[in-house]
């Protein structure tokens, strides 16, 4: 998997006095109600857009803000439209999902049992007419999302579209009207610019030198509040980055470019600043280098994480780790639990010598749907919470700090065939491996090329050698290792190889029993060794 192109990292503007805070407040508000106003303009302007349009957006907004105001304003969004026409792209593919399970369980007589593949007819004859109604209502609602498509329609709230719901259920959501409008307010604010390389310390709208120093461009209409010169503000705080702050340092310092954003959280009543840049890809290890000191595989679960090293050969080695983590709460607890359990396999890895991670590719887009499977709630919100994307990006991140790799394999059957060739040989008295442990192991063994299962399979009993052929591990080029062993002309003895002796299919050579080797009358005997 390709390593990370970019770095962000957050610090707390500690210290600030209340006029700070109330030039932020007053700057983010004004920003954002331009931002609002842009992204109403470009969501009429629809597939219509264009660089011309643009430009013109970019000069009415730069009288009331500052040219690279009105630049970072455009950009944003840009970019949030941008991210709303991906996501109606997506709502119509579930939406078309769902149309095509709904039809093929119509189509299939009551009750009518399915397949591991296929979903099979309904129950009764009232789920039937519930959802031959549900059909209709869902290719109503793809008609309208496909017309919007074509026009370039998309619907955006800024601000987020949960936080606007809540307020008609604010009881449920515990939260007052006044609690709820500063959440709101704040939501809405804009307060991020782009960095540009060859600028002081890579940004002119908002600055931080290598001392900590925090200076805002302000905008036009607010430069009476400025106390700096050509306009600035410069907070009475000063910030320092803990994590990476050395290679941030660097860049300020080379006059790089940074980008910063600024927001307020209402629910700690803090303030804080993050810095994002660009890094170059880091070029990918040979396959056969990142192998060579084996790999750890991991299969991700519910609620932890199921990982077992894995040599050279592909044989499991110590004893399996488990990570656990609860998926449960809010988004930024979720985010923390994630990375803690990551955090932790990493450490494992590196104290192993490891230098490679293999995880599933997992995507459930197609799984999530209610159609597919039902009235299973439960599994349905059990796929939906297993953030897969997430924390496999989050690991490809993190994984690029410690010089381990990572390697996506093909989800298909190795929970399956795990659990048939690898749970029970890896069971004994003092340990019972469980069905994730030796998904592990099946994924870790196809990252290494090596097939899942475990070996060949020895002769029946009705084969000449009694089961005495001993079983060996299968490679990588044997046809039709997954499956069934191939049948290999010749004689299946461990005396006679195959290519060797012309009389391997003659009884009375190999003396068998009731096959009689004495010579015949008509038989000619061998010449003496003395002659």
């Amino acid at each position: 998997m390709p390593g990370p192109s970019g770095v962000a990292v957050r610090t707390r503007l500690k210290q600030l006095t209340p006029a700070d805070e109330k030039v932020l407040a007053l700057v983010g508000a004004h920003l954002g109600s331009l931002a609002s106003r842009d992204l109403r303009v470009r969501c009429a302007d629809g597939l219509g857009h264009g660089a011309q349009t643009w430009a013109a957006r970019k000069r009415g907004l730069t009288p009331e803000s500052s040219s690279r105001w009105a630049g970072s304003l455009t950009k944003a969004t840009h970019d949030q439209w941008a991210l709303a026409r991906r996501g109606q792209l997506d709502h119509i593919q579930c939406l078309e999902a769902g149309i095509r399970t709904i039809a093929h369980r119509l189509s299939l007589p009551v009750g009518e049992k399915g397949s591991k593949q296929t979903p099979g007819g309904y129950r009764s004859k009232r789920e039937w007419h519930a959802k031959a109604r549900r059909l209709r209502v869902l290719e109503d609602r793809l008609e309208r999302e496909r017309t919007d498509w074509k026009a370039g329609i998309v619907h955006v709230v800024r601000g987020g579209k949960h936080l606007a719901r809540t307020r008609h259920h604010l009881s449920d959501a515990q939260l007052t009207e006044a609690d709820w409008r500063r959440r709101w307010e704040a939501s809405r604010w804009f307060l991020q610019a782009d960095g540009e390389s060859g600028k002081r310390h890579g940004n002119e709208t908002i600055r931080v030198s290598p001392d900590g120093e925090v200076s805002i461009k302000l905008p036009a209409p607010l430069a009476h509040l400025a106390n700096a010169p050509h306009g600035r503000y410069v907070l009475a705080c000063r910030v320092h980055f803990p994590h990476r702050g050395t290679e941030w340092a660097d860049r300020v310092a080379a006059n790089r470019a940074v980008a910063y954003r600024i927001h307020y959280d209402t629910g700690r009543v803090r303030w804080y600043v993050t810095a994002a840049w660009q890094i170059p890809v880091a070029t990918n290890v040979p396959i056969t280098a990142a192998l060579a000191h084996g790999v750890i595989g991991v299969d991700m679960n519910a609620d932890h994480l199921a990982a077992w090293r894995l040599d050279a050969h592909g044989n499991p080695t110590g004893h399996p780790r488990r990570f656990c983590y609860d998926l449960t709460g809010t988004a930024g607890h979720r985010d923390a639990q994630v990375r803690h359990a990551l955090t932790r396999l990493l450490h494992w890895a590196r104290s192993c010598g490891v230098q490679a991670i293999a995880v599933e590719d997992l995507d459930f887009g197609a799984e999530k749907t209610r159609e597919k499977h039902g009235r299973r709630k439960r599994f349905r919100q059990l796929i939906s919470g297993m953030s897969t994307g997430r924390l496999r990006a989050r690991l490809t991140s993190m994984a690029d700090q410690t010089g381990i790799t990572i390697i996506a394999v093909d989800p298909a059957y190795t929970s399956r065939w795990g659990a048939q060739h690898w749970q029970k040989p890896l069971t004994h008295e003092n340990r019972k491996a469980t069905r994730h442990e030796a998904a592990a192991v099946a994924i870790g063994r196809r990252a290494q090329g090596h097939p899942i299962r475990r070996r060949t399979t020895p002769p029946p009993h009705d084969r000449s050698d009694r089961v005495g052929h001993r079983t060996v591990q299968a490679r990588p080029d044997v046809p039709g290792r997954e499956g069934p062993r191939p049948r290999i002309p010749g004689p299946r003895t461990r005396s006679v190889p195959p290519d060797r002796g012309v009389n391997a299919g003659n009884q009375n050579a190999q003396h068998r029993s009731g096959r009689s080797a004495e010579h015949e009358s008509w038989q000619q005997d061998s010449l003496p060794l003395s002659l």
